[in-house]
């Protein structure tokens, strides 16, 4: 198979260029740990690297990527919580300052969510993602009575409607909710189009998304 062959590829390339122009910043990264001020909260699409569109250098974010970019809300209930983890190692030991979430245009997360169209019911044939994107039923209803279920419009406020909906979520954790109230941490929504590149940021006065130039 080729594509473990073309990442080793790419490895070759940025041992040769990328690594070197970067060696003192990693010699320091592993020298004094990673101190990243933003989190950033992302979907695990192929197409949306958050280091790519926010052109960042090793240690700048910290990143967590799922389906839809989805925060689940704060629980207790027995289970693997790997979101819950991430932000809690986030917040609490790296003390980062900011957190934003980050959709995209064309989300297959917020598609199904969107159409509730599955492939299966079952754990391991569509039963985790239907149970991952069920996060979104209580914001799928409004976005459906204003705009339908088909069209490039629907799509787009079910995206929007993800953001927010992490965004509320995040404000469930009393980690956040206190250094939100303290002024210690900031939260910001935004959205990104794979095919014109813009980012949109979420206006928290106006609750709209406004694209930057």
């Amino acid at each position: 198979m080729p594509e473990f062959a073309r990442l080793l590829e790419g490895y070759q390339r940025f041992r040769a260029n990328a690594y070197p122009t970067q060696k003192e910043r990693y010699d320091r990264l592993a020298d004094e740990g990673q101190r990243p001020k933003l989190m950033v909260i992302a979907c695990s699409d192929s197409r949306v690297d958050p280091a790519q569109i926010f052109d960042v250098d090793p240690g700048e974010i910290f990143v967590v990527r799922n389906v839809a970019a989805l925060v689940p809300p704060f629980e207790t209930t027995p289970g693997h919580h790997g979101v819950s983890a991430a932000l809690e190692f986030a917040v609490q030991i790296l003390d980062v300052r900011q957190i934003i979430v980050m959709g995209h245009g064309m989300c297959g997360g917020c598609s199904a969510a969107l159409t509730q169209e599955m492939h299966g019911n079952k754990p391991g044939e569509g039963g985790f993602i239907a149970d991952w994107i069920g996060l979104l039923d209580a914001a799928r209803e409004p976005v459906v009575q204003a705009n339908g279920l088909e069209g490039a419009r629907a799509q787009q406020e079910m995206e929007f409607a993800a953001v927010r909906v992490s965004l509320a979520n995040l404000r469930t954790f009393p980690c956040i909710r206190r250094k939100e109230r303290e002024g210690q941490l900031k939260l910001r929504g935004a959205w990104f189009t794979i095919s014109g590149g813009t980012l949109h940021v979420l206006d928290e006065e106006s609750d709209q998304f406004q694209a930057l130039s």
